[in-house]
């Protein structure tokens, strides 16, 4: 009971790494969720060498690594199946240390869930940030239905309708409605095998991925109203939309369960905030950078914030330096990318004949140079490396210390 108390609001990813760092390094650790049970929101995540060095420092890395399924080569098609840029695994292996492992996000909060003491998650338990404390003054407070909870830190992981960012900063817009929406499934794999790829059409975009458990993770976006839903269901509304592309597409869409189909709108939070923290209390994740999945960073970058969160606020040190330490870090390098992750849905989204013919040229033609070039979208991004902690050795090949704000 001597060690500083951290209370996280929320247990996605973002929360339940944030959580996990921490108690590696220190603290004693309280997780509030609201939902009964923690059954994954979402299909599927994909973890690029970014955060799978992050993981490293809590020791889940090679795990995630070992459910790599990608192999050979992938890349962008057109609706019609032509092929518009081509990637391999080797080469983004070569060029950013690992290559993007994609699986079910219901493994990921396992394998995280296994990482933490045995009642440090308390689900149905609706948490408000009541005071936000001060770093060298009064403890922070979350109101419960339970109690009041004081807290020497608190991290809101409550995702991108964030009540604790509210409660931070009253005065900001929050989350934009991007301008699409987006589908997601998990689907047994099909009998022929087929290379990973997006398709890009006219303000629309499906992405079909394997999974290391030989399930296929499918994922579609489309411009829409917000807040439209198909006056059917979704499946129907999926096979409408996308049932005469490209093979696999229309056998993905066929194996999909209708209840199972997710569609959720696109939000992100365009205009960054001032700062990720305030007094004793700090945002994770969605809660502090929403982002278009454009770039497939959204869960990454969480991941990014719950292991500097933890390098910059060990137990004992300056709370009021470290967490000013940690927006340092982390409100730079999480703009950029919201705004990258902004432009690259721009190319998503359009639908005039010129504007599409002009984005697949340049596409095809950028290709030709080789898969090197493609990749340098995520330079900055994907070679992310973390910053030495004290609480985990390093990996062998990440012996060297890396400033945070890379």
């Amino acid at each position: 009971m001597d060690k500083p108390h951290a209370v996280v609001i929320g247990s996605g990813i973002g929360g339940l790494t944030a959580a996990v760092a921490l108690h590696d390094c220190g603290w004693r650790i309280t997780v509030l969720e609201r939902a009964a049970s923690l059954e994954p929101v979402g299909a599927g995540i994909s973890l690029a060498p970014n955060s799978q060095r992050a993981l490293d420092v809590v020791g889940l890395g090679d795990e995630i690594r070992a459910l790599a399924a990608w192999q050979g080569e992938g890349g962008i098609r057109t609706p019609g199946g032509r092929w518009l840029s081509r990637t391999d695994s080797a080469v983004a292996t070569e060029r950013f240390g690992g290559s993007i492992v994609l699986l079910h996000r219901a493994t990921l909060v396992d394998l995280l869930l296994a990482r933490l003491p045995d009642g440090t998650v308390r689900t149905g338990t609706a948490a408000e940030l009541l005071a936000p404390g001060t770093a060298a003054g009064p403890p922070a407070v979350v109101g419960t239905a339970a109690g009041n909870i004081e807290a020497d830190l608190v991290i809101g992981a409550d995702g991108i309708n964030s009540a604790v960012r509210r409660a931070l900063f009253p005065d900001h817009p929050g989350p934009s409605y991007a301008g699409f929406t987006t589908w997601r499934i998990v689907v047994p794999a099909p009998e022929r095998p087929f290379a990973p790829h997006e398709t890009w059409g006219r303000g629309a975009l499906w992405g079909t991925q394997p999974l290391k458990d030989g399930r296929i993770y499918a994922y579609g976006a489309a411009v829409a109203p917000a807040r439209a839903h198909a006056a059917d269901d979704e499946k129907a509304e999926l096979m409408r939309r996308f049932g005469n592309w490209h093979d696999p597409i229309p056998a993905i869409i066929a194996g999909a369960d209708p209840g199972q189909v997710l569609r959720n709108d696109v939000h992100h939070l365009i205009d960054p905030l001032p700062s990720f923290h305030r007094g004793r209390t700090v945002l994770v994740g969605d809660s502090a950078h929403a982002m278009a999945p454009s770039l497939g960073q959204g869960g990454n970058q969480a991941i990014e914030d719950a292991i500097v969160l933890a390098h910059r606020l060990t137990p004992g040190g300056d709370l009021a330096a470290g967490a000013a330490a940690y927006t340092a870090d982390r409100l730079p390098r999480t703009s950029a990318i919201v705004r990258k992750s902004a432009r690259t849905a721009r190319l998503m989204r359009l639908t005039s004949t010129p504007a599409v013919a002009t984005r697949d040229a340049l596409l095809s033609t950028v290709s030709r140079f080789g898969p090197t070039l493609v990749l340098r979208t995520f330079d900055g991004i994907a070679d992310w490396r973390p910053p030495q902690h004290t609480y985990a050795a390093p990996r062998e090949a990440d012996t060297e210390p890396v400033d945070a704000e890379q």
